[in-house]
């Protein structure tokens, strides 16, 4: 049976001809590079203007494991980060590895796995984390959104 899918990368582009043909030659993350005919590439990415984008595609940049901020805030350094699921072992103090923390345990059982669902969370001006961060609605309409490099 088909399915659907939609993909979603961060690649380097730049316009190349090929036997008359407009397309564009695509940079990986991996050092790869490849040739698309233009319909083909136009069709498929959103060119990231001044290194902004919409608020689902810097959702979808996080969740690539990048660090995604607005260029309209005004703290320095503050982003937003995508947070995987977390699962731990069970609170017990005769095992040294990694296990759910006492602080933790009190809160759900000693003899119960922690079971984390992904969340977004917020590093802000006072280099503070924020877990749960919720974007506003002037937040999810905004294009200046941004990946950091570093």
């Amino acid at each position: 049976m088909t399915k659907r899918y939609i993909g979603v990368k961060l690649i380097d582009a730049w316009k190349e001809e090929r036997e008359g043909q407009p397309g564009y030659a695509v940079k990986y993350a991996d050092g790869y590079i490849s040739w698309s005919p233009a319909p083909a590439f136009e069709g498929a990415y959103r060119q990231v203007d001044d290194n902004c984008m919409s608020f689902g595609l810097a959702i979808e940049a996080a969740k690539l494991g990048n660090k995604i901020a607005r260029k309209g805030w005004n703290g320095k350094n503050m982003f937003v980060a995508f947070m995987p699921s977390l699962s731990l072992p069970p609170f017990n103090t005769q095992d040294t590895a990694r296990k759910v923390n006492d602080r933790t345990a009190k809160w759900i059982g000693e003899d119960k796995p922690l079971d984390c669902q992904p969340y977004f969370a917020m590093y802000n001006a006072q280099e503070q984390w924020i877990p749960g961060w919720l974007a506003t609605q002037s937040d999810m309409l905004a294009d200046d959104w941004h990946v950091l490099t570093s």
